[in-house]
């Protein structure tokens, strides 16, 4: 990756120009049986839209506090990189009092009500899908709102990579920190181009987030994302593995 990146929108944008096609994210729910990847060309495609949602609909910007109570999942990792993008702080559980937009998945929505800004829910259905029959009270479905949204983002102002991008563990990171911290991490796992890191770790602490999102990325390599992977057998994780060519592999807590 270009060692002039500082922000985690410049590492997406540095993946995208040195091979769009390659996957990126892929996905997996094994309460579900969802599988999604996604190569970095369609993730940096959600990225832009939902940063221009966050942007314009939602009229968010630097200095802005987004609290954002998602499990790991594909869509949590679209909405940490729109937050980058846009300049906004991603308070990872943050208190949605506290913050100028919640964004909430089904499990979380009742603690998002205290939200006083913007309220966003995710049904987190496969393949994006929206709530149905209606979305909840209160809250605007990310799942309609988001693909009128255009499918190149430009940031009203620039993103300082000096300023807080990330809260999480209670530990508040710059851009350029978690940049710095996800090289870090990535080197410490060995991790380089091509390298495919399956993590079955929550998004609520920074190692979840590091090895589950920002490691990889930040080394070239790509994710193997697994929710409710203790649902899965040992036979059945050793196929997945060699399936989909992991390299590396970070957590299996039951129930992640």
């Amino acid at each position: 990756m270009n060692t002039t990146d500082r922000t985690p929108a410049d590492l997406l944008r540095s993946a995208l120009a040195t091979d769009p096609g390659r996957p990126l994210v892929t996905f997996y729910d094994d309460a579900t049986g969802e599988r999604v990847e996604l190569s970095v060309a369609t993730l940096a495609n959600w990225v832009a839209k939902t940063a221009n949602l966050l942007q314009g609909d939602l009229s968010a910007g630097p200095g802005d506090r987004l609290a954002l109570h998602l499990p790991a999942h594909w869509q949590t990792a679209v909405w940490l990189l729109a937050c980058a993008s846009v300049g906004v702080e991603a308070d990872v559980r943050g208190k949605p009092e506290a913050a100028d937009v919640v964004v909430s998945g089904p499990d979380a929505l009742e603690a998002a009500r205290a939200g006083r800004g913007e309220r966003v829910a995710l049904a987190l259905r496969p393949l994006g899908g929206r709530f149905v029959p209606q979305p909840p009270e209160g809250f605007a479905d990310y799942a309609v709102e988001v693909p009128s949204q255009g499918d190149q983002f430009a940031p009203f102002a620039p993103v300082d990579p000096d300023e807080v991008a990330l809260v999480v563990d209670g530990t508040q990171l710059t851009a350029a920190e978690l940049v710095e911290r996800a090289r870090a991490d990535a080197a410490a796992l060995g991790l380089g181009p091509g390298s495919r890191v399956l993590s079955g770790l929550s998004y609520d602490t920074w190692e979840g987030l590091s090895s589950g999102l920002y490691a990889p990325l930040a080394s070239g390599g790509s994710i193997v994302l697994c929710r409710n992977l203790g649902r899965l057998s040992a036979a059945g994780l050793a196929a997945r593995v060699e399936s989909e060519r992991v390299t590396h592999t970070v957590g299996r807590p039951a129930g992640a």
